[in-house]
């Protein structure tokens, strides 16, 4: 589950306050603050009293009345109780930033209908939200900030499903800096970690399911943001809705915005950790004392990595579905990581330079930008680690597979195979084999495998595999397969 408090928030502050002087607090300041706010808006919905902003001492307090936005919406399809209006106060500073807090808490319930017509029930309550930050203008976003919030529970429930989820707390932190090279560009940093997680879902064609989880924590860089170009071209689309076409010169100008914008990050990377998770049903109970999702973009604008991957260790499996035999085979550890290199943003930065957003074959034109990120049409696939370990078996695996984005036939792969304690393997596949003959082909097809092993001087098997755009095959050197005949 992906802590989302910041960007909430911050959606909130959005448009928020053009400009920023410390001032005298006044009803003229207030009303200013309201009129940014809600210029983006439908005019009917500017005037609705959704936002509402005070004076309050040395600050403004803006109240927000979610309750506004409902005013037309059919109670049959559509109603929610206990939408309260809520409070954010900003304090301009002298530097220009403001300082924005809040201290909420939400219990709202109602009932909706989907596209099916059919009802559902649902509650949502937040016991405590508290957040301060401090933000800037210059980009709408914030610079920094702390959110927490407590004792946050949702439920639902239709004529098929039932879900109920808990979290017993949430914590994040966010700050940022100018970027090197003083280009205008921003390095932000967010972390973030959620307490207590239990989410039950039921339904009539499914048994009861619990998840829990002790612990959730995140990490996520993005530097090199070019945060004040992605502000512009967010006002230029919500300036822009209504229009069918644009002009000449409003084209122009979205491509100026969009270039200057380029390359739109430096580097990214994200990681969440899951500690003590556990899924439990009628049919048994799994889980992992730890679980890892991880990804990360970086390289320059012309040769940029994409890489992501997950793990997991001491995973457990506790079922009647799974045979006793066969249960020394479930991994207990592992790790699966891919990338995909050489990435031409710069490429793709070029070609949109070029795109006409009026031209109704723009959907076949974004085709073929989209095959400008593949220099001449080559994909590369790495694996830098895939492994799994269990009490019979211990593999890991490297490679990659290099390819074209027009057709599957023409690649090649290398890869590199270890495994550690092959006798043992082998040793457990056959005494399988004894209630599953079956296996016995598995067990004869291991060691001949074996036969083409050298040995690491760790003591490991290791196979050097290669296949050939040609078609011929060679493992640790020795030809498997010649190369296919040419045409």
């Amino acid at each position: 589950m992906r802590l989302k408090l910041v960007t909430a928030t911050s959606l909130l502050a959005l448009c928020l306050f053009t400009a920023a002087e410390s001032a005298e607090i006044n009803q003229d300041g207030a009303n200013a603050v309201k009129e940014t706010l809600t210029k983006l808006l439908p005019e009917e919905l500017a005037k609705s009293g959704l936002i509402t902003v005070n004076p309050a001492g040395t600050r403004y307090e803006v109240i927000y009345d979610l309750a506004k936005l409902l005013a037309k919406a059919d109670p049959a399809k559509l109603t929610i109780n206990g939408l309260t209006p809520f409070s954010m106060f900003a304090t301009p500073l002298d530097s220009g930033l403001w300082n924005i807090e809040g201290d909420n808490n939400f219990n709202v319930s109602g009932h909706f209908k989907g596209p099916d017509q059919k009802p559902t029930d649902f509650t949502y309550s937040i016991a405590s939200l508290v957040y301060t930050g401090v933000f800037d203008p210059a980009i709408s976003y914030l610079r920094s900030g702390t959110f927490a919030a407590k004792d946050i529970k949702l439920s639902s429930k239709s004529e098929t499903e039932e879900v109920h989820a808990s979290i017993a707390s949430m914590d994040q932190k966010l700050s940022s800096a100018d970027s090197p090279g003083g280009n205008g560009r921003v390095d932000f940093v967010g972390t973030g970690s959620m307490s207590g997680f239990v989410e039950q879902v039921s339904g009539l064609q499914m048994p009861p399911v619990e998840i829990r989880a002790d612990s959730v924590d995140v990490e996520a860089k993005v530097n090199g943001l070019p945060a004040k170009q992605i502000r512009e071209m967010v006002f230029f689309v919500l300036d822009h809705l209504d229009q069918d076409q644009l002009s000449p010169a409003e084209s122009d100008k979205i491509k100026g915005i969009v270039k200057e914008a380029f390359p739109l990050l430096t580097s990214f990377s994200e990681t969440i950790g899951v500690n003590n998770l556990t899924v439990s049903s009628e049919m048994g109970k799994g889980g992992a004392k730890a679980f890892g999702y991880n990804l990360a973009i970086d390289g320059p604008s012309d040769a940029v990595r994409f890489g992501f991957g997950f793990n997991a260790q001491e995973i457990s499996l506790d079922t009647p579905l799974m045979p006793a035999n066969y249960a020394t085979f479930m991994p207990t550890d592992f790790d699966f990581q891919l990338a995909l290199p050489n990435l031409d943003f710069a490429s793709l930065g070029d070609a949109l330079m070029t795109f006409d957003f009026n031209d109704k074959a723009a959907e076949k034109t974004g085709e073929e930008m989209g095959k400008k990120l593949f220099r001449d049409g080559l994909l590369t696939v790495e694996f830098p680690k895939i492994s799994a370990k269990s009490g019979v078996y211990d593999v890991d695996v490297t490679g990659k597979i290099e390819g074209r984005v027009d057709t599957e036939k023409d690649y090649s792969m290398e890869a590199t195979i270890l495994a550690r304690d092959l006798d043992k393997t082998i040793a457990a596949v056959q005494e399988l084999a004894k209630t599953d003959p079956d296996l016995n082909q598995v067990s004869f097809g291991i060691m001949m495998v074996k036969g083409f092993a050298k040995t690491d001087p760790d003591g490991r098997s290791r196979w050097d595999i290669s296949i050939g755009r040609d078609g011929a095959i060679s493992v640790n050197g020795q030809v498997v397969k010649e190369a296919d005949p040419q045409p």
